[in-house]
């Protein structure tokens, strides 16, 4: 246990939330989980067991949660596990408990639909005060709570202050890799759940895994496209938070977003597929957003965009593979 970092908090009792909330637990940390329904925090404090989002988990007993935002107050970290479309409205209600200078780690993974605004620019806005982390890779929420070796990377700017962090919530079966690059980590963690909803929809449709890799290759020019554009750094998205975490969700049904694009490919509806899960899939949301970014960006990004186009309803999926099967060949550069 490090100097500045004793007690944490966790916003957001989902899979992810809970996982994380394991993970600190495990290492023997203080740490309090809040959780929006009432009834998630009475059986985790009750049964020690998320019965809704992560059914059949032991957590540990040290493991406490709550359903009053308020008690994270003073908390020396947070790590904000809310949805993208739900975290200003969550970091709002931190005004006046929020501990100044204090790190907030971003783990949701998507775009604001309203303002097409990143996570760390709504909460420069939220809380200004906050020191801004962001905590992204392969790691599916069930391997981290269960603790199976998991690499991610925590991206903050102050890399003394990562250091310390990372001693902090390391075990020996996760390891948090140090980077500076937020926008870049946030940019691989947004953008590949669009792409893993391509990569569904082709193996649903029956298209083979020659189709799904040259999806995850082509997805990720698309992906570096962007950071460019940005201002990312592109060899972020080389690593964990970006290479790392598209070929995870690209390539797994335990993926949200790679399931609803099978179920897509197979012909269901989306309302249906969405209709049916108590989860958020964040890449139906960041499809669209992602798609009004790219253009004002002159970045092409055409199987986000056929996705967009796919998931809003105004293309079937066999009008977008069609299109994408139909675009010009081009020489294979990082422009392309």
């Amino acid at each position: 246990m490090t100097e500045h970092f004793k007690t944490f908090g966790v916003i957001g009792a989902g899979a992810w939330g809970t996982a994380i909330a394991q993970l600190l637990a495990r290492n023997g940390q203080s740490v309090l989980l809040w959780a929006l329904e009432p009834e998630v925090a009475d059986a985790i404090n009750t049964h020690h067991e998320n019965t809704v989002f992560l059914p059949g988990l032991p957590l540990k007993p040290a493991l406490r949660a709550t359903a009053n935002l308020g008690d994270l107050a003073g908390l020396d970290a947070l790590f904000c596990v809310t949805p993208a479309q739900h975290t200003r409205a969550t970091l709002t209600r931190l005004e006046g408990w929020f501990k100044p200078l204090a790190p907030v780690v971003l783990c949701s993974k998507g775009i604001e639909l309203s303002t097409g605004k990143f996570m760390t620019q709504v909460l420069a806005e939220e809380l200004p005060d906050a020191i801004p982390a962001v905590m992204s890779g392969p790691s599916f929420a069930i391997d981290v709570a269960k603790g199976l070796p998991t690499a991610v990377t925590l991206a903050i700017a102050d890399a003394a202050r990562g250091a310390e962090l990372i001693e902090a919530i390391s075990t020996p079966t996760f390891r948090p890799y140090l980077g500076t690059d937020l926008l870049g980590a946030e940019i691989g963690g947004a953008v590949k759940n669009v792409l893993a909803i391509a990569c569904g929809i082709a193996l649903g449709k029956g298209l083979g895994r020659s189709a799904h890799a040259a999806l995850i290759a082509r997805g990720y020019a698309e992906m570096t496209r962007l950071a460019l554009a940005l201002g990312a750094d592109p060899e972020t998205l080389t690593g964990l938070s970006g290479l790392g975490d598209l070929v995870l969700t690209c390539s797994s049904e335990t993926s949200r977003n790679m399931s609803l694009g099978l179920a897509l490919g197979k012909g269901e509806a989306l309302a249906d597929v969405l209709g049916s899960r108590n989860c958020v899939t964040e890449g139906v949301a960041t499809a669209s957003v992602l798609r009004q970014l790219a253009r004002r960006r002159g970045v092409e990004m055409p199987i986000c965009e056929a996705v967009a186009a796919v998931v809003e309803g105004t293309i079937t999926v066999d009008e977008a593979i069609v299109a994408l099967l139909a675009r010009p060949v081009t020489t294979e550069t990082a422009s392309t």
